[in-house]
């Protein structure tokens, strides 16, 4: 195995392949292998962005076809036959079905610019400057997105300051119980020195906060709050979205109603960046025409594999498999979890985005490079990286699942035994 291009060439930012010491050489699904033939089972999947595995057949087959027929693969924002291939079949596999009438913008291709777009438009549309973002939230690492992660290592990396956010406590962290009506109270008291903000920002499920859940009546609870006092409603999707929790929204069948959605990380399919907000067009109509603008906003080749990726999106066979499949990831990690009663870890997560809280960031790292050695690729994340998230591709065949859980279960007695 030669890393010394890498370790001679490549910035020192470079972080996951410290985790992963090998050379990956080609990608299957759920597989991944290095140059040296050793083939590793994917439970990280690009930290979710290959809701639909490493070079889905479906897609590449359309993609090939595509590049063939020189289709436009760059086209800034004009009118392309593909994007509106990918907006047709977004209206008519998500939005009409659940009565939405949200316009699809696009921005530059991360998760981070759709969050940046999504807050520069709530205070345009509200005339107000703060954002209320939630403990343990993340949503990206450019500034305005930064603003509203709360991880402080993260945050003191900026090296300016990070201002215009509110900070409360998410439903699951401490004060999550009462952080809102107090809030409320606050801004209802004309001397508390607090003022409306712009918009509330939220995750469903926190993914790199530690997969921490948040219920339907505390989600209710922000949404009301935000309508109250005038601010909009964002729903960051950018992770558990595009059908990871067995739906399409990670708050389907909730009730809820966000003026802002923000997408990326698995819309592209075939792990091809593009970035998607879905704003109320009474919002959206706040913008107006170069006021957020961006190169990369028709990235013809997303449009394609994300299209493919939409056939998925209604197929309630292929959401049944991935309820299944992540009932069996959440019993595997219970019963992990139960031969360890004095650890007292806990068990989180909803679909197939599943996570084992072991409270001890040194420990799960040794799980993860334990986890390595037989094969198989995780990622810790949470306060201290003491939470292992298991988010493995929804197409992952059974016997890759099983395979892969067994290797988790012995990586986890591995390292209880050498703690």
């Amino acid at each position: 195995m030669d890393t010394s291009v890498f370790e001679q060439h490549e910035s020192e930012i470079r972080g996951y392949c410290r985790a992963y010491p090998t050379v990956f050489a080609s990608a299957s699904n759920a597989r991944q292998v290095a140059e040296d033939g050793t083939s590793y089972i994917d439970f990280f999947a690009g930290a979710g962005v290959l809701n639909f595995g490493h070079n889905n057949p479906r897609m590449k087959e359309a993609l090939v076809e595509f590049i063939q027929a020189d289709g436009v693969a760059h086209s800034l924002d004009t009118y392309t036959t593909t994007k509106r291939d990918f907006l047709s079949k977004f209206h008519e596999k998500v939005l009409a079905p659940r009565g939405m009438s949200h316009r699809m913008q696009f921005m530059g291709p991360t998760g981070s610019n759709a969050v940046e777009a999504s807050l520069k438009l709530a205070r345009r549309a509200t005339g107000r400057r703060e954002v209320v973002a939630f403990s343990h939230g993340f949503h990206g690492m450019t500034l305005g997105s930064l603003a509203a992660t709360a991880n402080d290592t993260f945050r003191q990396w900026a090296g300016v300051p990070l201002t215009d956010v509110v900070r409360l406590p998410f439903e699951t962290a401490p004060g999550g119980a009462t952080g809102l009506a107090e809030y409320r109270a606050a801004l209802a008291d004309p001397s508390s020195g607090h003022t409306p903000p712009a918009a509330f920002i939220v995750e469903v499920i926190q993914a790199e906060g530690g997969v921490n859940v948040a219920s339907r009546e505390w989600l209710h609870e922000v949404q009301d709050l935000a309508r109250d006092v005038g601010a909009l409603f964002i729903i960051d999707e950018i992770q558990v979205g595009n059908g990871r929790t067995g739906s399409y929204f990670s708050f389907d069948g909730m009730g809820l109603d966000p003026d802002i959605i923000n997408l990326a990380k698995g819309l592209g399919g075939f792990g091809i960046p593009i970035a998607m907000n879905l704003n109320k067009p009474e919002i959206d109509d706040h913008w107006s025409p170069g006021v957020h603008t961006g190169t990369f906003r028709g990235p013809g080749l997303a449009f394609v594999a994300g299209s493919v990726g939409l056939d998925y999106a209604d197929d309630e066979a292929f959401l049944g498999s991935v309820r299944a499949k992540g009932e069996q990831m959440r019993d595997t990690l219970e019963a992990i979890a139960a031969k360890h009663p004095d650890r007292a870890w806990q068990v989180r997560g909803r679909g197939m985005i599943q996570a084992l809280d072991t409270g001890d960031g040194a420990f799960a790292k040794r799980v993860q490079q334990e986890s390595f050695d037989r094969g198989l690729l995780i990622g810790p994340c949470g306060s201290g990286g003491r939470v292992i998230k298991l988010i493995p591709p929804l197409t992952i065949p059974e016997e890759d699942l099983s395979a892969g859980l067994d290797l988790f279960e012995q990586a986890v007695d591995a390292a209880t035994r050498a703690d």
